[in-house]
């Protein structure tokens, strides 16, 4: 048994029943060029805005404070509310300035009666110094009598008028429609005439101004891109401004820019856009912080691309890969300007008519030969 093992008629066997028990093997099957979705650029015409950061303000602020001394009786709103022009606010006590009041007018009064008496003795005396009755003396003494009492009577007006005004401003009233802040004093305080601390402060808040901080530099581009003609401007439509809050949401009711400040604040090198919005549920508040989006100008023949299709080279500059009339991949540098959008704005490497892959960058490789496939959409997926 041995023997039959190690003889060559039993390797010979063995070899063969091998090869008999292999399966047959086929080739691999051969790889297509690889697909990819593309872009053909196109110029087209673009709104360009810019974001800039800003804070609210109020339309108008008033701060309240008393135009005369006194006593505060009562504070006559809550705090917190929403007030008119006209509503009493606080009460100062009015008794001192009644008396006042009262001893001004008795005072005309007084002067007043002896008017009449005053006055017809002067006449009497002119008459009688015609008549040489009397001495130049006596009627001197009896016209300066006159006009004292012609002066003390408006003396008194005056002073009636004064006491009638400081009367009134023991009620103190609301200057301007507004919601009205926390009350500085209370009941029973004694307040002063112009005092340093306001009673309360009244803001409106619709409509509501956004201050909006831009750089000289930023303006300068700007204009001198006006200038040229690269972009151009578009009327009241370009006045028109969109707000974003603080937590990224889109306020859902336009402003107006109103006005470019013409003074140029030194500590930061910009300048103050001053926006208008309205704000009738309140959702702004003064001194929130807010981002504004103006819009710049219309640029004519833009060059847009999907950001997915821009990549960066080793050296971290912006290309694209490209499909050139030979169906096959080359790269071009970009130099790219901003964001619009989900794409970005280019301004040199691309001209119209160029292919740019946005899909299937994995795949691609320099002068490769590739099949272009339709961009896949919502409603069109691609078919791979």
């Amino acid at each position: 048994m041995n023997v039959l093992r190690k003889s060559p008629v039993w390797l010979l066997l063995t070899l063969a029943a091998a090869s008999c028990s292999r399966a047959p093997q086929t080739p691999p099957p051969m790889m297509g060029p690889p697909e990819v979705a593309t872009v053909t650029v196109a110029p087209q015409q673009v709104m360009l805005t810019t974001e800039l950061p800003g804070r609210t303000a109020p339309y108008l602020i008033a701060e309240i404070r008393p135009q005369v001394s006194g006593l505060l009786l009562k504070r006559l709103f809550t705090e917190g509310s929403d007030v008119k022009a006209g509503d009493l606010l606080y009460q100062i006590d009015p008794a001192p300035f009644e008396a006042a009041l009262n001893n001004a007018q008795a005072a005309l009064a007084r002067s007043e009666a002896n008017l009449p008496a005053l006055r017809a003795r002067e006449e009497r005396l002119r008459k009688a110094l015609a008549d040489k009755a009397v001495s130049q003396q006596d009627y001197d003494d009896a016209a300066a009598a006159l006009r004292q009492v012609e002066a003390d009577i408006q003396y008194w007006r005056a002073s009636v008028e004064t006491a009638r005004i400081n009367l009134g401003y023991t009620k103190i009233t609301a200057p301007i429609s507004g919601r009205i802040g926390k009350s500085s004093v209370t009941d029973g305080a004694i307040v002063t005439a112009y005092q340093t601390v306001p009673l309360a402060t009244i803001q409106q808040l619709d409509p509501i101004y956004v201050d909006v901080p831009q750089s000289t530099a930023e303006l300068l581009r700007l204009q001198k891109r006006l200038a040229s003609g690269q972009l151009k401007a578009d009327g009241d439509t370009q006045r028109a401004v969109q707000l974003v809050l603080e937590d990224g949401t889109k306020y859902p009711l336009e402003g107006t820019l109103q006005f470019r400040d013409v003074t140029v604040d030194p500590t930061t090198g910009t300048v103050t856009l001053r926006m208008v919005f309205p704000n009738p549920n309140a959702v702004l508040l003064p001194h929130m912080f807010v981002r504004a989006v103006l819009k710049e100008g219309v640029q004519e023949n833009a060059i847009l691309v999907p950001q997915p299709a821009v990549v960066r080279d080793s050296k971290g500059n912006p290309m694209v890969w490209l499909v050139n009339a030979e169906k096959k991949t080359e790269p071009r540098p970009l130099v790219l300007e901003r964001e619009v959008g989900d794409k970005w704005l280019v301004t040199a490497g691309l001209a119209p008519g160029d292919r740019v892959i946005v899909e299937g960058l994995l795949k691609v490789r320099p002068g490769i030969p590739v099949k272009e496939v339709p961009l896949a959409t919502p409603s069109t997926p691609t078919q791979r």
